[in-house]
């Protein structure tokens, strides 16, 4: 996770010994970029999301509230009627 969080939040300051802590755990190289590579995706996901202003619709109303906590990150959840489909 302290992994992810540095790619999201500083990546052009991390440095080899970053990623020292997974391989620690035994992944291995290439996880150790999938896991660079998802946290660099959610990152530019959720800076587009936030970009345009969308807000989480109605169906995470349904998630369990950790997840939906964590993935709606305080925004409100909106109703969509089916003809806004």
């Amino acid at each position: 996770m302290r992994l992810a969080e540095e790619v999201a939040g500083g990546a052009a300051d991390m440095t080899p010994e970053d990623l020292d802590e997974l391989r620690e755990h035994g992944l291995s190289d290439p996880e150790i970029l999938g896991v660079i590579l998802v946290a660099a995706a959610c990152c530019f996901l959720s800076s587009k999301l936030e970009a345009v202003g969308a807000a989480p619709d109605a169906g995470y109303a349904n998630v369990e509230e950790p997840l939906r906590e964590a993935l709606t990150v305080g925004r409100p959840i909106v109703a969509c009627a089916d003809d806004d489909l």
